[in-house]
């Protein structure tokens, strides 16, 4: 394919990328232009490929995602190329580094595939609608449209979907989450720190009681919950027979789709 939106995938695991490659090749649009395993081999296919957007994994050998942003930001005679940043939890400095460097999206691993393919697409309809942007230290593109009101209703659906009863205080501890989490997407990279907090506040409880019940909330839905729902929603990123996400990634994939929900073109 030689046209569409031309895209490097930058990550040194080699059978994601493959994957990645495989699945984002096949939607109509979207060109992948470049594959890199490194910073150093992602900088030279952004020089000589030029990219509508890149891909990029936080840790890399030879030049880590930050250095690979700092080295963007730093040219002044080509355009700057959208970033999608691949990062897991556990990095909390490092993604407020990122941020600041510019970062126009995180995607925490693991993550839902089709909720990327709707990501690209939406980051880059901003682009062609929007005149070309300066450096910008904000890495939300968050654009809220749709009521508080239809996005409880929405989590509060999606909640039932999986199973996870709504008695226990995980239940509440989940929605605020990621009602949290759709309104400011920073809070993914404070997690202890600052989203845990604030729920034990809402809640008058404390972070320890907020990770333990989110926990028990968890493990309730992959021992009693409706497997077929699982599969649908974390099917892409993991095992669920095998596998359970932590709290972290729990509340990333399901606040990735209804940030997904609440944006606009």
């Amino acid at each position: 394919m030689g046209k569409g939106i031309k895209i490097i995938i930058a990550d040194d695991n080699n059978n994601f990328c493959q994957m990645l490659q495989n699945y984002l090749q096949s939607r109509d649009g979207l060109n992948i232009v470049g594959v890199a395993d490194n910073g150093l081999q992602a900088l030279e296919l952004i020089q000589t490929k030029e990219p509508d957007l890149i891909i990029l994994d936080l840790v890399m050998p030879n030049l880590d995602g930050l250095g690979v942003l700092e080295r963007i930001n730093a040219r002044t005679t080509m355009a700057r190329p959208e970033v999608i940043m691949l990062t897991a939890f556990g990095k909390e400095s490092l993604t407020q580094q990122a941020m600041m460097l510019g970062v126009d999206y995180f995607i925490l691993k693991p993550f839902d595939l089709d909720a990327l393919a709707k990501r690209i697409s939406s980051l880059m309809q901003d682009t062609t609608s929007s005149p070309p942007r300066a450096f910008s230290s904000s890495s939300s593109l968050v654009k809220t449209v749709v009521s508080r009101h239809d996005l409880v209703s929405e989590v509060t659906t999606v909640m039932h979907q999986i199973g996870i009863p709504a008695h226990v205080k995980g239940y509440l501890y989940i929605k605020d989450a990621i009602l949290m989490v759709v309104e400011d997407v920073s809070l993914l990279g404070a997690v202890t720190k600052e989203l845990y907090p604030g729920i034990a506040k809402t809640f008058n409880s404390t972070s320890t009681r907020v990770e333990r019940g989110i926990r028990h909330a968890i493990e309730l839905a992959w021992e009693r919950g409706q497997k077929d729902a699982l599969k649908r929603i974390f099917g892409y990123s993991m095992n669920v027979e095998r596998q359970k996400p932590t709290n972290s990634e729990f509340i990333a994939l399901l606040s990735d789709k209804f940030r997904v929900m609440s944006q606009v073109s």
